[in-house]
């Protein structure tokens, strides 16, 4: 039963990027050589979302309303690719949603203001450390792009003032969360400014709350790197086994492995499954938290 399940949670996810790759080919164009991944666009009910890879690692996105050609752009670090995105795409930049003030999500920011001749730009973070902050903005805020809804969370830990952004279109159809550098594919990011108490709230109380069917757009590429950890975490996880194998049949092609959905990290991803009794016995507690913190420890140093 286990391994049905897993099989058909990794069916779903097959299935939603097949349709994105499909996609894909309209942005292609051009030296593959300057990608680290091929740029994807993913048409969801009521939405669209360009990932636009950047530096070595790093994902931008464009969140489009498709009826109002209103959009956001999401951690744009190389302000010029996201500017080449909004004129291919014909659609009016409005808003810049940052996860965090690290340089490679936020660093962008102040450049993007200066060279976007479409208006005024919102510029909104939850840190008066990012560049061109506009409006400051904290959990349960809500922002508008279009007919699209955005509701903030606040999960701090990588750093203080990090920011997940929540988007549901009118119909509430498969709705899509932007993670910064907080909940990656099969992992987290580094306690850099906080605690594991933090990063549980974070990931157990409130992204894991959210939809099983909630699209998860990270802020790198890290994800066979992730489930590496994850299988030495559980070397009998069967979806973990699955996964890695998709994630480096990806990789292997030069596809990101982005989006996964909040119902596949619950299954693979050992950050989240802290209550799970094979997680705890690895970390040999079973007190949530200090698996939590144990987890990341050795995930620093794991190779």
């Amino acid at each position: 039963m286990i391994r049905t399940r897993a099989l058909t949670r990794l069916s779903v996810l097959k299935s939603v990027f097949k349709t994105a790759v499909t996609i894909s080919k309209v942005h292609t164009s051009g030296n593959i050589s300057k990608f680290h991944s091929l740029p994807v666009t993913f048409q969801l009910p009521e939405m669209k979302i360009r990932l636009i890879p950047a530096l070595q690692d790093n994902y931008m996105y464009l969140l489009i309303d498709e009826e109002t050609k209103q959009c956001a752009a999401v951690d744009p670090v190389e302000p010029k690719k996201i500017l080449d995105a909004v004129n291919e795409e014909g659609v009016n930049l409005t808003t810049v949603l940052t996860t965090h003030h690290h340089w490679d999500h936020a660093g962008g920011n102040e450049e993007l203001v200066k060279l976007y001749t479409g208006g005024k730009l919102e510029v909104c973070g939850g840190d008066d450390r990012i560049g061109a902050l506009t409006r400051i903005v904290t959990h349960g805020d809500k922002i508008q792009i279009g007919k699209l809804s955005i509701q903030c969370l606040f999960t701090p830990c990588h750093t203080l003032g990090h920011i997940c952004y929540f988007v549901e279109a009118e119909g509430g159809e498969q709705p899509a969360v932007f993670t910064g550098d907080t909940l990656f594919i099969g992992g987290c990011g580094r306690f850099f400014e906080g605690t594991p108490d933090q990063m549980y709230i974070a990931l157990v109380e409130i992204l894991a709350k959210l939809p099983g069917n909630t699209r998860v757009y990270c802020g790198h590429e890290y994800t066979v790197a992730n489930l590496k950890f994850a299988a030495h975490v559980e070397p009998n996880n069967t979806a973990i086994k699955q996964k890695i194998s998709w994630a480096q049949s990806q990789r292997d092609k030069g596809l990101p492995t982005v989006p996964s959905i909040i119902s596949e990290e619950l299954a693979f991803n050992p950050f989240m499954r802290v209550g799970d009794p094979a997680v705890q016995s690895h970390a040999n507690s079973t007190n949530p938290l200090e698996v939590m913190g144990f987890l990341r420890e050795e995930k620093n140093t794991f190779s």
